[in-house]
């Protein structure tokens, strides 16, 4: 679905709620050119006491510390960026809705170095479902090792979400669509298992749950700590500075992705190989459950992670 398609019609840029097909910035803007800009994807759901923002202040977090090392200095606190964001989805009387902030260098100059270039922040939210297909959180998708490799932490950090190291993410998630596969695993540079272009990887064997940990060049996502979280108040023995090669995927007993995005979301083939018995497995279905239990607020724990509009 197209952004025209969708009932939305306002962004907030920089302390100032502007009209949606107004929201604009110039040919020139520095991280146009060379992928300066760092941003967060978060989700609002329509609970059963009102709309919720989850784990905002996590989000906020790292969208913080994801500035830090490209020099952001972001003139808005938390606490306005908290209300810009609010008010967004309350104009818009949004019940669910996906938000995303933006931190980018503006226009001033076009040297590689930004310091001449202002620090320019906007918030966007829409409706947004089922990130991999509407099937996909019970029948689960078909995926394909990528030929291309996760940059190393060496050369870009992994744990800043900026925009520039996403053409890697584009490129793995392209090719994998363009050969009949719904998304794609990328391996790091050592060739074991990473992460999903846009999605962290767990996997399950023998009843305990592993997932590569942060040597491994993964995005440490938040609902990847979100899932290990609630796995381990299940009791089960998570595994979450696992080194997993790739070989371990085609005999692994269930796997599933994670991602604000992806949610919870179970992969049934790898390479046409089929995982498990080729449908959700027992403990992904368990963890799922849980998981959309806590997010639509059919329990009253963890109200902690939660930002009710």
């Amino acid at each position: 679905m197209g952004f025209e398609e969708m009932d939305v019609d306002t962004i907030w840029m920089d302390g100032e709620f502007v009209p949606w097909e107004e929201a604009q910035t110039h040919v020139l803007t520095h991280s146009l050119h060379y992928g300066t800009a760092v941003f967060e994807g978060v989700r609002c759901y329509d609970t059963e006491q009102g709309p919720a923002i989850f784990r905002w202040e996590e989000h906020l977090d790292r969208l913080y510390q994801s500035a830090a090392p490209l020099g952001h200095d972001i003139s808005h606190d938390r606490e306005e960026l908290t209300e810009a964001t609010l008010e967004l989805i309350r104009r818009q009387d949004l019940e669910s809705c996906y938000i995303r902030p933006l931190v980018y260098y503006g226009y001033n100059s076009l040297g590689v170095s930004p310091r001449d270039c202002p620090t320019e922040t906007t918030i966007a939210c829409w409706p947004w479902g089922t990130y991999l297909g509407e099937d996909a959180l019970e029948q689960g998708v078909d995926v394909m090792v990528s030929s291309w490799r996760k940059h190393h932490s060496s050369q870009i950090p992994t744990n800043i979400k900026a925009t520039g190291p996403y053409i890697n993410s584009m490129l793995a998630g392209e090719e994998a669509r363009s050969n009949g596969y719904v998304e794609a695993i990328v391996l790091n540079k050592e060739g074991d298992v990473a992460e999903g272009p846009g999605e962290n990887i767990f996997m399950v064997n023998d009843g305990e749950i592993f997932t590569p940990g942060l040597s491994e060049s993964i995005l440490d996502g938040i609902t990847r700590q979100t899932v290990i979280e609630l796995a381990e108040e299940l009791g089960y023995t998570v595994h979450d500075e696992a080194s997993i090669s790739r070989g371990q995927l085609y005999t692994a007993d269930e796997l599933f992705f994670t991602g604000t995005a992806a949610e919870v979301t179970p992969i049934k083939t790898v390479d046409d190989t089929v995982i498990g018995d080729g449908s959700r497995g027992p403990v992904t279905e368990e963890l799922q459950s849980r998981f959309f239990e806590v997010i639509e607020r059919r329990t009253d724990d963890h109200d902690e992670w939660f930002t009710y509009v």
